[in-house]
């Protein structure tokens, strides 16, 4: 079941609120001893994580399908880059792995337990039954993600957990599963960086095809953290002349943009490098290894801000996971 994007949550009643984790969405799927977990596009995703098979498969109850999140909790904080290098081609890296930093399951909801086939049933049904299969479960790596009927506690989710959230999902308590269908709602947070736009790079036309947005490190060198390119194309004649006066610059003295891109193999780390004093505001969803995870949004010019403030510290920080729990715990 999928979510639909919105601008704010909707109000009660008739509505669950639930944390929206930031990992990999999972399907377990139990049949006796013939395990799968599946990725949200249908990909199997098992064999990346097999400590977490052998903890379905410890459970006594022997046919299961559950709907959740694989998160990678690693130090003070929950690793999506964790995640990302569980996708690996070698076994043995994927075993190594495991032991060092294994995963958790996050669970909220259940289409199947035992012969109950529970996908037709309303959420507020499949809640209860997820809640009371939860209570025989005594491995801690299977989680119970906590849910609320209350948008005010919703909201303070969004406001108090920092950057460990993705946002908040809202569920409606009458519904069936919707298999592929957008009858959720999402929130998801709105975070934003004054980022030095430290280069370009140009399209087939000359024109600015993205932006390269940099952030000064401890040792006062710009890395490169992400870019920005959604711009119509009525605007980018006048993102030249806007970039053009500040070219010749250093550019990125930390991280550079690299060599060609495995995705875009035309594209190299060749860009127009600029002066550290032209800033821009940005609309970011989630950092992993230092770097924005996608592509950000322009928000707007900041003339009144020097490049030299534009720093890592400005990023949300991430709470612990014990610290994350107690606060999406519901009241």
């Amino acid at each position: 079941m999928e979510a639909l994007l919105v601008e704010t949550l909707p109000e009660p009643p008739g509505w669950q609120y639930e944390p929206k984790w930031d990992g990999f969405r999972a399907l377990v799927d139990r049949k006796g001893e013939d395990i799968a977990i599946w990725s949200k596009s249908g990909k199997p995703l098992g064999r990346y994580f097999p400590e977490v098979i052998q903890h379905i498969r410890a459970l006594d109850q022997k046919t299961l399908l559950l709907d959740g999140e694989l998160v990678i909790p690693i130090g003070d904080r929950l690793s999506f880059d964790a995640l990302q290098a569980r996708l690996h081609p070698a076994a043995s890296r994927i075993a190594k792995l495991s032991l060092e930093t294994p995963a958790q399951l996050i669970l909220f909801d259940a289409l199947r337990i035992g012969t109950t086939d529970l996908s037709a049933k309303p959420l507020v049904e499949r809640r209860s039954a997820l809640e009371a299969l939860h209570k025989t479960i005594l491995n801690p790596a299977l989680i119970l993600s906590p849910a609320s009927q209350s948008v005010d506690q919703a909201r303070t989710w969004l406001t108090a957990t920092g950057g460990a959230l993705d946002g908040v999902i809202a569920k409606p308590l009458d519904q069936p599963y919707q298999q592929g269908e957008r009858a959720m709602r999402k929130v998801k947070q709105l975070r934003t960086a004054d980022c030095v736009v430290g280069g370009y790079r140009t399209n087939a036309k000359g024109e600015v095809a993205s932006l390269l947005l940099g952030l000064f490190n401890h040792d006062d060198k710009l890395d490169l953290v992400g870019f920005s390119s959604a711009f119509p194309a009525a605007e980018r004649k006048a993102l030249g002349e806007i970039v053009k006066p500040h070219e010749g610059g250093p550019g990125f003295t930390g991280r550079a943009p690299g060599g060609p891109s495995r995705w875009n193999p035309e594209k190299s780390g060749d860009y127009i490098s600029l002066d550290h004093d032209l800033v821009a505001e940005v609309i970011y969803d989630q950092i992993t290894a230092g770097r924005f995870r996608h592509g950000t949004r322009f928000r707007r010019w900041r003339p009144d801000k020097a490049g030299r403030q534009c720093r890592y510290d400005q990023l949300i920080r991430e709470l612990k996971p014990a610290e994350l729990m107690e606060l999406i715990a519901p009241n």
